[in-house]
Parts: structure tokens; C-alpha cells; sequence
């Protein structure tokens, strides 16, 4: 069965393009472009198709005061299509706790301000959410204009429940933490979305695989860009293909299905504890074999931990 599926979403037609028929259905007089009140606005951007930014969002960002946003670049370039020329102000992780006084302060000299992120969502691993309650902690009006966000995008492409659901961000990049993190989550009956560096993305498919089990998954990349691709399959799959094929390009979204029901959640520790109790009554494949039924976990890689314990405990006999 063809696990793949590619969808070329072409976004060669940018917001300016001539359209008789948007340009007849947009508001036009002095109400399109009416000043917001002051307070913040949490304004969701587009994660690659730019006429995917709302008419809301378009209109809230032409008419506040500022723009508070992670990179200027970007955000003058999102502006730029849309020929506005609101100023900007960078705030992010590296001067957040600088720029979060003044910002305040601004909003309470009754400015209105428009919080955004390179890309979809604000606040969605983002240092947005401490202006948010710097704001509520001061009494500030904020309000919020839904849009684009990947990790909701990749969940509705991947094919797997969506009924319940855990937004983890970004791993952490050390394989020790980063499976410490996995374990934490390994009885959750939810799908899992992860953020990840292409660069780092087979390693941390095989440790979800060596912590989750063999689930259900899917890698989301380009989401809404002209080269979209969702590829679909095991974990065991996706790992083999991104370890031969090499890092993709650009961002990249992991969704995992939840753990199965019925099926225990252990450690390292307690796996290797009952792999030994296997062992001493049947073989090695028979031994990985029963405890991936019982957990979920991966039989091929429960077959590698049970032959590195017979071997130990070879060895040991020989000393």
C-alpha cells in the first residue's frame, strides 16, 4: 500500500495578483481600515501560502500602531505583499525580557499592538504567551484573530485521531533528554504533534519508535507551499526512509498516534526486567515477539535489547 501522498498547493498567485472579483468583495470606505481599540491583538500569520492571512488579520495589522514580531525581516516581508507599511519592533527569546516592559507601557499609553510569529500562531513555542500575561496581569484588553497554524495542519493531514490530541513542540535536541521526554508521554491516548530539525528528524524517529512503539505516524513538511508532502506510515518506516534518503528540506511537523489500548506503559528498566524473565523460557524472537504484543513497543527493536541481554549475561557466565 502507497503510504505517500504529495499535494502541490501552487501559491504562485501572491495577494497583489489582479482579481475583479476580490477586489469587489473586500470592504472598501473609511470603516475597512478603522483604528482597533488599543489593547493587544494576537494575529496569526501564514506558515507558507501567503493569501491564507485572513481579512481580518490584514486589516488589524494595516491599522494598529505596532507590530511586535520575532523577526523584522520576515514580518516587513509579509507586509510588503500586502503593501502595509505598519511599523515593527523584534521581540523575541533574546530581548523579550527587555522588551517587555516597554511594550507594556505602550499599551497603557492606550496604543493598540498587533503580536505576531514568523509563522502561524503566536505563543505556539514562542515567548509570546509572558507578553499575554504581562498585558492581563496589567488590566490590558487582548484579543485574539484565528489562523494558520502547522501543527494543527499537519494533524488534519495525517490521517490519524484527532479527537484528542497533544501538542509537544520541539524535542529536546540531546537523545537522552529528548527520550526522557517520549517516556513521559508513552500511555497517552492522544495523538502526539512534534516540531523537529530536519537535521535532527531520523534520530528522533528512532527514539520515538525505541520509546512509543511501532505506531501509526505521519511527516508533515512545506505545509500550504507548492511542495507539500505528507508522508505516511509506521515509525519503523518513517525512520528506515529518512536515514537512507538523508535530512529533508524545510519545516517539518511529526504526528504519532496514541498508544493503543490496553497495553502497558514501562521503562527501560522494566522492559529489560521482563525480557529477561522471557528469556529464561523461550527464545530470543519469541521473547521480543510477546513483548511487543504486551507493549506496543517496537519488535525489532525489543528483539536488539534482548540479544544485547542474552550476550551480557553470556558474558558473564564465561567470567
Amino acid at each position: 500500500m502507497n503510504r505517500r501522498s504529495i499535494s502541490d498547493t501552487s501559491s504562485s498567485r501572491g495577494p497583489n495578483s489582479k482579481r475583479d472579483d476580490a477586489d469587489a468583495s473586500e470592504p472598501s470606505g473609511p470603516s475597512a481600515l478603522r483604528k482597533p481599540a488599543g489593547g493587544l491583538h494576537i494575529v496569526a500569520t501564514p506558515i507558507g501560502n501567503l493569501e491564507d492571512l485572513t481579512l481580518r488579520a490584514r486589516k488589524t495589522l494595516a491599522s494598529v500602531d505596532l507590530i511586535a514580531c520575532e523577526d523584522t525581516r520576515v514580518t516587513r516581508k509579509l507586509l510588503s505583499a500586502y503593501g502595509l507599511s505598519t511599523p515593527v519592533v523584534a521581540y523575541h527569546d533574546h530581548n523579550a525580557a527587555r522588551m517587555r516592559p516597554r511594550l507594556i507601557e505602550r499599551l497603557k499609553n492606550g496604543q493598540s499592538m498587533a503580536l505576531v510569529t514568523d509563522a502561524g500562531t503566536p505563543l505556539v513555542a514562542d515567548p509570546g504567551f509572558k507578553l499575554v500575561r504581562a498585558a492581563l496581569d496589567a488590566g490590558l484588553p487582548v484579543t485574539a484573530l484565528p489562523g494558520p497554524s502547522a501543527g494543527l495542519t499537519a494533524l488534519l493531514l495525517s490521517g490519524l485521531p484527532s479527537d484528542r490530541f497533544l501538542f509537544a513542540g520541539f524535542l529536546p535536541p540531546k537523545q537522552g533528554a529528548r527520550r526522557t521526554a517520549l517516556g513521559e508521554w508513552r500511555a497517552l491516548r492522544a495523538s502526539l504533534i512534534f516540531f523537529e530539525s530536519p537535521r535532527r528528524l531520523a534520530a528522533s524517529l528512532a527514539d520515538m519508535l525505541s520509546e512509543l512503539g511501532d505506531r501509526p505516524a505521519a511527516v508533515a513538511r512545506e505545509l500550504t507551499k507548492r511542495y507539500e508532502e505528507v508522508r505516511r506510515g509506521t515509525l519503523s518506516e518513517l525512520g528506515d526512509h529518512y536515514r537512507s534518503r538523508g535530512a529533508p528540506k524545510g519545516e517539518v511537523v511529526v504526528v504519532v498516534g496514541p498508544a493503543a489500548a490496553g497495553r502497558e506503559a514501562m521503562g527501560e528498566a522494566e522492559t529489560d526486567a521482563l525480557l529477561g524473565e522471557a528469556l529464561a523460557r523461550v527464545g530470543t524472537r519469541q521473547a521480543a515477539a510477546e513483548l511487543a504484543e504486551r507493549t506496543g513497543r517496537s519488535r525489532r527493536e525489543l528483539y536488539r535489547r534482548a540479544l544485547a541481554l542474552r550476550s551480557g549475561k553470556e558474558a558473564e557466565g564465561d567470567g
